[in-house]
């Protein structure tokens, strides 16, 4: 008996639902009754008007206690004599959901509905192109996808999949399907930049550092303006320009003097994310551009402000300066070089030039994101790596890979420091055999886009001194900044257990490649490992912390991505940051082994 395919929108449905659950929106879970039918368990919800519908649910373990039993519908129970009226569908479900929303949050409710229709436009486009994109991938770069440019093409795998937590994030709101085809990642397409020329002094940053290739004014044509070295060429992403780059500019106060190049020059691809593109003739170089769009959110634009670039540049030295202390991390972490940047005064008007490491060329670098992506075979992204590099032991790989996660982050966490290394910005860098026989480890992680961490700077000043903590904490974004430990926990946990660690081993399961709870107790063991390994290389309260808010905690924070994001205004959700804003789900991380 085969099981009947789920659609696009059942799918999408589904995952709304779970989300609405997990973040209590409007009280959806904490105020409603629970009805015992034949069936299985129903939330009853209360309408507007007196009326009530009833919502199939499930135990869930991941990051909330229940979720929508499948398939996802509503029942209408008019009256006692009434026969039940089943909803079913995006809209009609969702519609009648409505009633249940106060009526100051409708016009956010109805934002998000619009999310969920362009997330199911998005999803049906992306099982009508998929066949052929993964086939041109396959023939491009044959069995072995090395180095950065088998990174872009995982990455494109990587975009057709949902992320773990935010259940519309495949929708790009504003682009059409044409623009999208020309430049979003699950199409692998390849496009030139356009190209301002600016006064040299209306930019900040070091054009030094840029670089050898970066066009002159003078290689831009002759519409770019004089070549006389007191002009400089700042990139532009296509889907900018227009009426958006043009407002820009003149809010910027320099529409009567930049120059828009005729034409494009530099060939890129776009990455996972779409804002940052890779240089095709310079594979270690990506290039993040400001974009229009608002993604996992309304509220969650791609813009680039001039803080976020100093934030990622000081993050990457205290990341830098804390493993100079920590020696053994230098053969296994990799970090992005993000010390280039350049902004004109604008968030459409910035660029942050990326360096990747040299010595990739030879590797196999996935990001996280991708590693449960169904390659050209059809056989799992991870299954290929295991054949490769394990002997086809998906288990022992993920046992080195949670051995080095949890060291590192915890490590990070004594110094008081907890990163946004979501599965977006983290890869797994592999070697094959022969390559790591030597000094280079089988396996490395490799972390880029350092902004938006969370720093306990008391806790940091005890580790390396009042002095040198201070010279590097240089944040714009003084919210980076802590008094305490549990900011820094919470995003720990949100980050590198949940989404680093637990998302991928609860797909895993779901798709019954090994027991849930066998593929927990790893997570659990190798967090524990990392935790008592601390207690004894660095004595004092961070290991106690560890256990008590992660192994041992009855509750753990959850990110309340949609109601901070789109739900809810920032004065309605008390959301300080968008991307930390927390409710509480179940510890899945079972009890009595280690720690």
């Amino acid at each position: 008996m085969t099981e009947e395919r789920v659609t696009e929108e059942e799918d999408l449905l589904g995952r709304v639902l779970d989300t609405l659950l997990r973040e209590d929106a409007y009280k959806l879970r904490s105020h409603t009754t629970t009805v015992r039918r034949a069936d299985g368990d129903w939330l009853r919800i209360a309408l507007e008007g007196g009326d009530s519908v009833l919502l199939p649910v499930e135990p869930e373990g991941f990051q909330c206690d229940i979720r929508t039993r499948r398939p996802a519908r509503l029942l209408c129970v008019p009256g006692r004599r009434s026969t039940p009226i089943v909803l079913t569908g995006l809209d009609a479900v969702l519609g009648r959901l409505r009633g249940a929303v106060p009526d100051e949050d409708r016009a956010l409710y109805d934002v998000f509905l619009n999310e969920c229709r362009q997330a199911l436009a998005a999803m049906r486009l992306h099982t009508r192109v998929r066949p052929g994109v993964v086939a041109e991938l396959a023939a491009r770069h044959g069995v072995r996808w090395a180095g950065m440019s088998g990174a872009v093409a995982y990455d494109t795998l990587a975009a057709f999949r949902d992320h773990p937590v935010y259940p519309t994030s495949r929708g790009r709101s504003v682009f059409t399907e044409d623009q999208l085809r020309a430049h979003a990642p699950e199409f692998h397409p390849t496009f030139p930049l356009r190209w301002l020329v600016l006064p040299r002094e209306a930019v900040g940053g070091d054009p030094a550092r840029l670089p050898a290739w970066w066009p002159t004014p003078a290689e831009l044509g002759p519409g770019a303006g004089p070549g006389d070295g007191q002009r400089l060429a700042l990139p532009v992403h296509p889907l900018t320009v227009g009426r958006p780059l043009e407002t820009a500019l003149r809010v910027a106060g320099l529409d009567g003097v930049a120059r828009l190049a005729d034409r494009g020059v530099l060939d890129v691809r776009p990455t996972l994310s779409m804002r940052t593109v890779a240089v095709a003739d310079d594979p270690l170089v990506h290039l993040k551009l400001p974009l229009t769009t608002s993604t996992l959110g309304l509220r969650n634009r791609r813009s680039i402000k001039p803080g976020t670039l100093i934030d990622g540049e000081v993050a990457q030295r205290l990341v830098e300066a804390v493993m100079a202390r920590e020696p053994r991390f230098g053969a296994t972490v990799l970090l992005a070089d993000e010390t280039t940047h350049l902004h004109a005064g604008h968030e459409l008007l910035a660029t942050l030039v990326r360096r990747y490491p040299p010595g990739l060329e030879n590797a196999t670098v996935v990001p996280l994101a991708g590693l449960l992506a169904p390659a050209p075979d059809g056989t799992l992204v991870i299954d290929g790596l295991a054949e490769r590099h394990y002997g086809g032991d998906v288990l022992a790989l993920l046992d080195e890979y949670f051995t080095l996660l949890f060291d590192f982050h915890t490590t990070l966490f004594a110094y008081g420091i907890a990163l946004e290394s979501h599965q977006q910005n983290t890869s797994l860098v592999f070697e094959d055999g022969g390559e790591h026989a030597g000094a280079v480890p089988r396996l490395r992680l490799l972390i880029k886009d350092h902004d938006g961490p969370r720093v306990h700077a008391i806790r940091l000043a005890a580790m390396i001194g009042g002095g040198p903590a201070a010279d590097l904490c240089g944040f714009d974004d003084r919210r980076i900044l802590t008094s305490g430990d549990g900011p820094v926990a919470d995003v720990f946990t949100t980050i590198t257990v949940h989404l680093c660690a637990a998302a991928p081993v609860f797909e895993l399961a779901r798709l019954g490649r090994a027991p849930l709870d066998t593929l927990l107790r790893r997570v659990r063991d190798r967090l524990a490992d990392a935790v008592d390994r601390l207690a004894v290389t660095r004595p004092g309260a961070a290991a106690a912390l560890l256990r008590k808010r992660v192994l041992d905690a009855d509750r753990l924070p959850v990110k309340a991505m949609v109601t901070a994001g789109t739900l809810f205004t920032k004065e309605r959700s008390g959301a300080a940051d968008i991307n930390k804003h927390y409710v509480t789900g179940p510890n899945y991380l079972p009890r009595g082994s280690g720690g």
